[in-house]
């Protein structure tokens, strides 16, 4: 079987090379931030005045949720 010799992937027909790096990573960093500042507006809708790790672990919570949501919907990341 041929590969392409950019990507080293499996030369079909519908062949297209993986993005870039900078576009993997501000995908995934935008995918990130969204999920956080869900997680913190999420908890000061709930909360009046949160405790500050509540704010941290909610935004970390939000973030990881956003990430595995982007990766179930869109497939794997590459």
């Amino acid at each position: 079987m041929a590969t392409f010799p950019k990507c080293l992937g499996a030369l079909t027909d519908d062949h297209k090379c993986p993005r870039g790096l900078l576009s993997r990573v501000t995908d995934a960093l935008g995918t990130t931030a969204v999920g956080a500042i869900a997680g913190w507006i999420l908890v000061l809708l709930v909360e009046e005045r949160p405790a500050g790790a509540l704010i941290v672990a909610a935004a970390a919570l939000g973030a990881v949720l956003a990430t595995a949501v982007r990766q179930a919907i869109g497939g794997q990341i590459r």
